[in-house]
């Protein structure tokens, strides 16, 4: 049914919800997971903020990156623990964008995304990541109740 599924997280407790949907799907069909995590670049003015008061053992562990591969390594640890064969995506660029890129990429033929911002005002907005993913994706979209 599906081979490859990919699923998109930012940490929160609905995309957690998404990537739980995403693993049980994986584990029956047998698909690999690729799992995507999007980041937006930070001046680094703020990053070197942010490290001054940081022991230096861990300074150089703080900046956007690094904060999407402790969010994509938790989610590949669940996954594994599963038995899934799974690849972390950490993308710098919009969400949605990061997933569609990485849908293509491995010839996907799942995405699994939360609803989040799919109710209320926010729902006709263009830039919510499930509208917009399930209108632009390359393959089937599965969007998870998670609200």
């Amino acid at each position: 049914m599906f081979t490859r599924i990919v699923v998109g997280t930012d940490g929160s407790d609905t995309a957690e919800g998404a990537v739980g949907q995403a693993i049980d799907l994986a584990r029956l069909t047998r698909a690999t997971l690729s799992v995507v995590s999007a980041f937006q670049p930070v001046s680094k003015r703020r990053i070197q903020g942010e490290q001054e008061g940081a022991p230096a053992d861990i300074a150089n562990q703080i900046g956007p990156r690094e904060d999407v591969n402790l969010i994509l390594d938790d989610a590949a640890a669940k996954a594994r623990a599963e038995g899934i064969e799974v690849q972390t995506h950490p993308v710098q660029a919009d969400p949605a964008d990061a997933i569609l890129n990485v849908a293509e990429e491995i010839k996907a033929d799942l995405i699994v995304v939360g609803n989040k911002g799919m109710t209320g005002a926010r729902r006709y907005l263009l830039g919510s990541v499930p509208n917009n993913v399930s209108h632009n994706a390359p393959c089937s979209v599965m969007i998870v109740q998670t609200t």
